[in-house]
C-alpha cells in the first residue's frame, strides 16, 4: 500500500509510531492496516513547509524534519520505499499555507499517485474524502493542560518553573515578595526531554479552548496554557533550549494590596490614566487584574489588551491580543467597542506607550502595567515617547507595587510656575508636579530647560529648613526659619540683619547660591513675656527682673497699653491717677494677662 502523509501527521510523529507499531494510534476504524505499507510518498510541499517553519525558528518545523529523518531510518530497516516527490511550492504559496494552499497540493499528489492520504487535520480529511481521495484521519492524542509534564513541576506555592538544557530544573516557591529558588532534582534535564515537554505544551494549547499560542518567532514561542504562561526558547535565539513557565500563586482582590478608601474613590470616580509599576515579580499584573474586577463591580465596562493574555480576570472581561501582531489595530477595534476602562499589559516599547496615550486622549480610561525600579521611573519612561505637555492628561496616577503591596502612589498635575531652585519670575514655565498622593507634597518637578527635559527632585520643607538653619547658625544664634517650597524666610533681631547680609549683601547672596534657595530677611518680633504685678495705695508695681534699663511695651493680652523704662531695680512704677494706671486698672478688671515686650 502506498501512503502520502501531510504536514499535520508528520509534525505529531504519527507516521514513525505507525511504522513501529504496525498500526495507527487514534485511527477509529481499526488499529492495523489491511495490507502492509510498501511505499511512503513524502510531498516536496511538506518538506518546503517544514523547512520554512524551521528557518523561522518554529518548534513544529524542527519537530517535523526530525520526524522525516526518523521515518527514513525506520523505513530502511523495514525495506519500505521512501520517495520525495511533487512540485515544490513557491514562497507565496508557503505564506498561504494557513489558507490551505499546501494542503491542496498534497491532496492532488495523493490523488495522482493513487495513494492513501494520512492526516490528523480534520478539515484536510473532509475535503479529501469529498474529492474521492482515500483518506485515513488520525485523531490527535488528547492532551489536557493539567496532564502535561510541565505541570508536574508545580506545587500550590510555585510561582515559576525554570527548565534549561543541561541544568537541573529549578522553581521559585513561596509568597509574593518572599520567593526562593529551589532545585527540583539533581539530574540535569536533557534536550530530548525538553523537546518532548515543549511538544506536549504546544499540542495541549492547540487542543484546549482556554489555551493559545500567543507568540511564535524564530527561536521563541510563548504559550498561554490556561493560567500558566510558558516561554520556550531555542537556538539561535538562546544558547541552549529553555522553558520558563510562570503561574500566579494567588488570586487577590484590591483590598489585599492595602488600597486606601481615598485611592479607591480616585479609581472609580471617573475614567483616568493610571500606571501600575514595579520590578519583575512584584505582583503588578495580579494587582491590575484585581483593579479590573473592582471596576467591573462598580459598573464599568472593562477590556484588556495583552500579549500574552495571562491576566486572571472575570469571565465578563474580554481579553484582546495584538490583532495581526499589532496593538494599534487592536486599539482601533476597541475604540469602536467603547469600553469604559482598558487594562494594557504591558507597556514596553514606544508603540505601546503611543497606543496607550492615543486611547486615553480619546476618552477611554486606561490602566497600563510597566516595569520600573522606582515610581518616578514609570513617568520617566513616557518622556520622549509622549509629548511632555500632555503626560498629565495621559497619566494622572502612578501606583508602585513592591513585594505584593502598594509602596507609593503619585498624582500628576500640570501647572505654570517658576521651578524649584529658580527665583526669577521670567523663568516661569509649564511644570509637571509629581505629588505624593497621601501627603500632597511635591516630590518631583518635570520641565524643559533649554533642549533638555529635567526630572528634578524637590527637597522636603523640613529637610531644607534643617539645611538653612545649619548654615545660618554659623553666623547667628537668635533666629527663626520658615520654609515654603524653595523660599526661606529668616527672622532675626533687627540689629543683626546687617551681619547676616554682609558687605553689600554678598554673604546672603553666597548662602542663596550655595543652598539654591531664595532667602528673605525680616526683623524678628520680640517675644512678649508675662509680668507679675502688685498694687499699693497710689501705684501699680510691674516686676521686670532682668530687663533693668530696657525700654518695654506693656500689653494686656494682645492689646497695647503703653511704653515704659525699667528701673535699675527691675520694676516699673505706674501711678494710678495717670492714663497708664487707669488702663492697667481696666485690664486687671478684665483678668487680662499683663505682658512685656522689649523694644530697646
Amino acid at each position: 500500500m502506498r501512503i502520502v502523509p501531510d504536514t499535520s501527521i508528520i509534525v505529531t510523529g504519527g507516521i514513525s509510531k505507525m511504522l513501529e507499531k504496525g498500526g495507527i494510534e487514534g485511527y477509529t476504524d481499526g488499529a492495523v492496516f489491511a495490507e502492509p505499507i510498501d511505499e511512503i510518498i513524502i510531498p516536496e510541499a511538506v518538506i518546503a513547509e517544514l523547512e520554512a517553519q524551521a528557518n523561522f525558528g518554529r518548534i513544529s518545523g524542527f519537530r517535523g524534519l526530525a520526524e522525516i529523518e526518523k521515518i527514513v531510518r525506520i523505513a530502511k530497516e523495514k525495506n519500505i520505499i521512501v520517495e520525495f516527490t511533487g512540485r515544490r511550492p513557491s514562497i507565496d504559496e508557503i505564506k498561504l499555507a494557513k489558507g490551505g494552499e499546501i494542503d491542496s497540493m498534497i491532496r492532488e499528489l495523493a490523488k495522482s499517485a493513487n495513494a492513501v492520504l494520512i492526516t490528523s487535520d480534520r478539515v484536510q480529511s473532509l475535503i479529501a474524502k469529498a474529492k474521492g481521495i482515500e483518506t485515513i484521519f488520525v485523531k490527535p492524542k488528547i492532551i489536557r493542560p493539567e496532564d502535561t509534564r510541565i505541570m508536574t513541576f508545580f506545587t500550590p506555592d510555585t510561582a515559576s518553573v525554570h527548565l534549561r538544557e543541561g541544568v537541573p530544573p529549578y522553581a521559585k516557591r513561596g509568597k509574593i515578595g518572599a520567593l526562593k529558588l529551589v532545585k527540583l532534582r539533581d539530574e540535569p534535564i536533557s534536550y530530548e526531554e525538553l523537546s518532548e515537554i515543549a511538544d506536549e505544551i504546544i499540542e495541549a494549547a492547540k487542543q484546549d479552548e482556554e489555551s493559545s499560542i500567543e507568540i511564535e518567532r524564530k527561536g521563541a514561542t510563548v504559550v498561554q496554557l490556561r493560567d500558566v504562561r510558558v516561554a520556550i526558547a531555542e537556538r539561535p535565539f538562546a544558547d541552549r533550549m529553555e522553558i520558563t513557565a510562570v503561574r500566579p500563586i494567588a488570586r487577590v482582590n484590591i483590598d489585599d494590596y492595602g488600597v486606601s478608601e481615598e485611592l479607591k474613590r480616585r479609581i472609580v470616580e471617573r475614567q483616568r490614566g493610571i500606571l501600575i509599576a514595579g520590578p519583575p515579580g512584584a505582583g503588578k499584573s495580579t494587582f491590575a487584574a484585581s483593579v479590573a474586577n473592582y471596576l467591573l463591580d462598580h459598573g464599568y465596562v472593562v477590556k484588556t489588551m495583552e500579549s500574552p493574555r495571562d491576566l486572571m480576570v472575570r469571565e465578563e472581561i474580554t481579553q484582546y491580543a495584538p490583532l495581526e501582531g499589532d496593538m494599534t489595530l487592536t486599539s482601533d477595534i476597541l475604540l469602536l467597542v467603547r469600553p469604559d476602562y482598558t487594562i494594557y499589559d504591558e507597556l514596553r516599547k514606544t508603540s505601546d506607550f503611543q497606543v496607550f496615550a492615543d486611547m486615553r486622549l480619546a476618552g477611554v480610561g486606561m490602566i497600563g502595567v510597566t516595569h520600573a525600579t522606582r515610581a518616578i521611573d514609570a513617568v520617566q519612561r513616557m518622556i520622549g515617547r509622549v509629548e511632555l505637555g500632555i503626560i498629565p492628561q495621559v497619566v494622572d496616577t502612578v501606583i508602585f507595587i513592591e513585594a505584593g503591596k502598594i509602596s507609593k502612589v503619585y498624582e500628576l498635575e500640570f501647572t505654570v510656575k517658576v521651578p524649584s531652585g529658580m527665583f526669577e519670575a521670567d523663568l516661569a514655565r509649564p511644570v509637571i508636579e509629581v505629588k505624593d498622593f497621601e501627603s500632597k507634597r511635591v516630590e518631583f518637578e518635570i520641565y524643559t530647560f533649554g533642549e533638555q527635559v529635567v526630572v528634578m527632585p524637590v527637597q522636603s520643607d523640613e529637610k531644607l529648613k534643617r539645611t538653612v538653619e545649619e548654615k545660618i547658625s554659623q553666623f547667628l544664634d537668635d533666629f527663626e526659619v520658615v520654609v515654603s517650597g524653595r523660599r526661606a524666610v529668616v527672622k532675626v533681631p533687627e540689629s543683626q540683619i546687617p551681619k547676616l547680609l554682609g558687605k553689600k549683601g554678598k554673604r546672603i547672596k553666597r548662602l542663596e547660591d550655595e543652598l539654591k534657595v531664595s532667602i528673605d530677611l525680616i526683623p524678628k518680633e520680640a517675644e512678649r513675656s508675662e509680668a507679675r504685678i502688685e498694687e499699693t495705695d497710689k501705684h501699680y508695681i510691674i516686676f521686670a527682673e532682668g530687663l533693668e534699663g530696657r525700654t518695654v511695651e506693656v500689653y494686656a493680652d494682645d492689646e497695647y497699653l503703653f511704653s515704659a523704662l525699667v528701673s535699675g531695680k527691675g520694676i516699673i512704677k505706674v501711678r494710678k491717677d495717670k492714663e497708664a494706671g487707669k488702663s492697667l486698672k481696666i485690664a486687671r478688671a478684665k483678668n487680662a494677662k499683663i505682658r512685656l515686650k522689649v523694644v530697646d
